[in-house]
């Protein structure tokens, strides 16, 4: 999947970025050039490979730490809320910004 110079403009204007029309051409390389990446990470057949849950654990066993699942803070909603620009029926409100 190779992007556009129009898809550039896009995703810019969406992320609100003003680019150069050379920044533009540099940046539509470096997106193809990593889509290409992945398309050639996507073909490599892993069935039957299990995840590792750290790189680490494909060269030495490694025991992990784990921790009770257990709430260990109050819920206190006004106080995290109170910095917020803009709150409603307890919710924070936010900017529209996809179009």
């Amino acid at each position: 999947m190779a992007l556009t110079p129009e898809d550039v403009s896009r995703i810019a204007h969406l992320a609100r970025l003003e680019l150069k029309p050379e920044a533009r051409s540099e940046l539509l390389d470096q997106l193809n050039g990593f889509f290409g990446i992945v398309e050639r990470m996507s073909a490599v057949d892993t069935s039957g490979i299990e995840p590792l849950y750290t790189p680490l654990s494909a060269v030495q066993a490694v025991q992990l730490r784990l921790r009770e699942d257990a709430v260990t803070e109050a819920e206190d909603r006004e106080a995290n809320q109170r910095s917020a620009p803009a709150v409603q029926d307890g919710l924070f409100l936010v900017p529209k910004v996809i179009e």
